[in-house]
């Protein structure tokens, strides 16, 4: 018998469980471990099925929410699959790593005021994994349209394209610079946040719906991409290469030995097994104690992953304060919990070495948030007189990242902005005709779920170019 309103919001939010901190701190095993079934079937009935689900417009790439949480609380696991994976290519990675606090969970009605919304990102990773486990979770091809599509990038939106595109059947090859598959997804997200097996299946559903994966290959310098055009014969490419080049402040001491970019840290870890040294053949740093620069998740990610190399002081400094922090609540919470210093309101002025060229210590300037700037954010000003310095031998920065220019120098007739990103028009087409692109490469460094939603806009857009069906112009 259904549950009415009332009974449905007398029930509480119920929490995913966890590894204990001290614990998980000490190795890449993933640090949440998912609903059961029961608790599942709990969290989704206290879904009110809204008439006007404003969840669903909070989603970059539009699952329908009600109905695959309804399915949940029904126990037909194999609906609520059906549905999610209708509309997202990667659920099992949107439900561990998209901030769903910032999007659908925001807009529920159920979150209003004091109220607690509806877990939707832990009831999309339940549906996900179960999904993972079945051998009829992969829908079957369409018809082939003889058309075939390049994706350059193997990261969150050009698996979502590739997988969007092969499901309307044509067909597409993803051109992935490195040795493994996944992009961001692979090198700049830690294990314990986000297993490669999770990846790897993911992976392993878009290749049996028929997309091809090459490795190894850099577009731009490999291939250009008008030779996947004109030799390769591709009558369309998405370009989904990221934005992989590391920002550095520009303080004295970034030459020194042991100081990274969040990116070259991250890859070497995740990417190259460097925790694994001397079994696997890069190695990183070791470092007692630790700083990390910056305050978003890929700073998170990195002084986590520090304490889990062997940092029993693994601090991260930001300048300004908590309540600006952009990393996810989950993230700084799990990050406290395994025993991360929080240096606030403070900002690097150097990095000091020591008499072998190696660092020793960071120098930093106390901050007071003054008026607002460009970001909506208060200022952060230097209080003078407050230097003091932090004891370490490895600093990591972790303040951004900006498109890397291989490709596009190889493709002049692609217009850019001033920064260096593509330039697309509302379908994500670019300047040049046929040639497509989203996610990291069109808006800076960005979320893997708004990456997904320019995926999927992008496929849906070449399908239609391809069919002659509104094909878009280039208008750029």
């Amino acid at each position: 018998m259904a549950l009415t309103p009332k009974e449905r919001m007398q029930i509480t939010r119920q929490p995913m469980r966890e590894r204990d901190g001290a614990a998980r701190s000490q190795d890449f095993s993933e640090v949440n471990e998912g609903f059961t079934a029961e608790v599942a079937r709990l969290e989704a009935e206290r879904c009110l099925r809204c008439k006007d689900a404003k969840c669903i417009a909070g989603c970059p790439v539009g699952i329908d929410i009600p109905a695959f949480v309804a399915h949940v609380a029904d126990g037909d696991l194999h609906a609520a699959a059906d549905v999610l994976l209708r509309d997202n290519a990667l659920p099992g990675i949107t439900g561990r790593v998209c901030p769903q606090e910032e999007q659908c969970e925001q807009r529920c009605i159920r979150g209003k005021g004091a109220g607690c919304s509806v877990a939707v990102g832990h009831l999309e990773r339940f549906v996900a994994d179960w999904a993972r486990t079945q051998s009829d979770a992969v829908a079957p091809p369409r018809e082939p349209t003889g058309f075939r599509v390049a994706v350059v990038g193997s990261g969150p939106a050009g698996l979502t394209a590739a997988g969007e595109l092969a499901r309307r059947g044509h067909g597409v090859t993803v051109y992935e610079a490195l040795h493994a598959v996944g992009g961001v997804l692979r090198y700049g997200i830690p294990n314990f946040r986000l297993p490669n097996e999770i990846i790897e299946a993911e992976v392993e559903r878009l290749t049996a719906a028929g997309v091809e994966i090459v490795t190894n290959v850099v577009v731009g310098t490999t291939l250009t991409v008008d030779e996947l055009m004109q030799e390769e014969g591709f009558d369309a490419v998405f370009i989904a290469n990221g934005a992989g080049l590391p920002v550095f402040m520009g303080i004295p001491g970034e030459d020194l030995i042991g100081v990274y970019s969040a990116n070259e840290f991250l890859t070497r870890v995740n990417l190259m097994e460097a925790y694994r040294f001397p079994d696997a053949d890069t190695p990183v740093v070791a470092a007692k104690r630790a700083v990390v620069i910056g305050g978003g998740n890929t700073a998170m990610d990195s002084v986590r992953t520090a304490r889990r190399l062997g940092a029993t002081e693994a601090t991260l400094v930001y300048r300004r304060s908590r309540a600006e922090m952009p990393a996810r609540k989950e993230e700084v919470h799990h990050a406290e919990q395994e025993g991360i210093n929080f240096r606030l309101l403070c900002s690097p002025v150097q990095i000091l070495a020591n008499e072998a060229g190696w660092v020793r210590g960071i120098e930093c300037v106390e901050m007071e948030l003054g008026e607002p700037d460009a970001s909506g954010r208060r200022r952060p000003m230097p209080v003078k007189g407050s230097e003091f310095v932090i004891e370490c031998e490895v600093v990591i920065e972790a303040i951004g990242t900006r498109a890397n220019p291989l490709l596009t120098q190889t493709t002049p007739d692609i217009v850019l902005n001033e920064r260096g990103n593509i330039i697309v028009d509302e379908d994500g087409m670019t300047s040049k005709r046929g040639v497509f692109a989203g996610g990291d490469i069109t808006r800076g460094a960005a979320t893997v779920i708004l990456a997904m939603g320019d995926g999927k806009k992008a496929a849906a857009a070449i399908d239609r170019y391809l069919t002659g069906v509104d094909a878009p112009a280039a208008t750029i």
